[in-house]
């Protein structure tokens, strides 16, 4: 066999090759300023993912690395990594890592404009925004809602209950019941929109519960709009998912400010 050929050279170019695409692009990048940090990092990504000197399919570095390379927070690059996933910018491929997609010049537009969303004062509007369209969804659902969606929910409460100790585990199974509600409203649009604003704020909603006193306060609010729903009480779903996510926001924009 010549030398350099045979599948041990071939993962070695592979790895070379990996190599020097996280430098090209580690280089390209440069670092950020201090303000607001996650929009940076997103319009820095998009600049450089747009200006045609990556190949599209191209293996981004790991989040380490990219804020390493752009001297933020990690959690800033998987903020704005999270919002170009959205945008369909990027794809993340689990147990592979996340990659440029194709067609991105025709997404350009809207990118611009969604990108816009992703500093501080877009971050406050983004709460408002999900806060009404949960409520419109829930008033949607109290009409809509299946038999069957009502047992998830009931599991959803449930794990939330088993779980109060444990926060990632009650966040998930409340983010389950949310998905319910929306899905539950019969409209498509209005499911899509909500999951988009949740993707955007999910960094923040992950920290809004910081202890067990707030989960147990959530269980109960989510309990009460279950009730709610379960009666197919138009009024009371309204008044319940109301008062839900004035609390929610609450917590989440504390979490936000601590942040800052």
């Amino acid at each position: 066999m010549a030398a350099g050929s045979g599948p041990g050279c071939y993962a070695w170019n592979v790895s070379i090759n990996s190599a020097a695409s996280t430098a090209k692009i580690s280089a390209a990048l440069g670092s950020v300023g201090q303000g607001s940090v996650v929009s940076e990092v997103a319009e820095r990504l998009l600049a450089y993912f747009t200006s045609g000197d990556i190949a599209v399919g191209t293996r981004l570095p790991a989040e380490r690395q990219l804020a390493a390379s752009l001297g933020v927070g990690r959690s800033a690059v998987r903020e704005a990594l999270a919002a170009l996933e959205i945008l369909g910018i990027v794809i993340v491929r689990p147990g592979s890592g996340t990659y440029l997609r194709d067609g991105i010049s025709e997404l350009l537009p809207r990118t611009l404009s969604w990108g816009m969303m992703l500093g501080a004062p877009r971050t406050r509007e983004l709460v408002e925004l999900r806060s009404g369209l949960e409520v419109q969804a829930a008033q949607l659902a109290a009409g809509r809602i299946t038999d069957e969606a009502l047992d998830r929910m009931r599991d959803n409460l449930a794990t939330m209950a088993e779980t109060l100790n444990d926060l990632a585990a009650f966040v998930e199974a409340d983010a389950a019941f949310h998905r319910e509600i929306a899905e539950g409203s019969g409209n498509q649009v209005l499911q899509e929109l909500l999951q988009s604003i949740r993707s955007l704020l999910r960094i923040w909603v992950d920290r809004a519960l910081t202890d067990e006193g707030h989960a147990a306060a959530a269980l109960k609010e989510h309990t009460e709009i279950f009730s709610a729903l379960e009666a197919r009480d138009a009024e009371a779903v309204t008044r319940t998912m109301r008062s839900h996510m004035m609390t929610a926001s609450r917590r989440l924009l504390a979490g936000f400010d601590a942040s800052q």
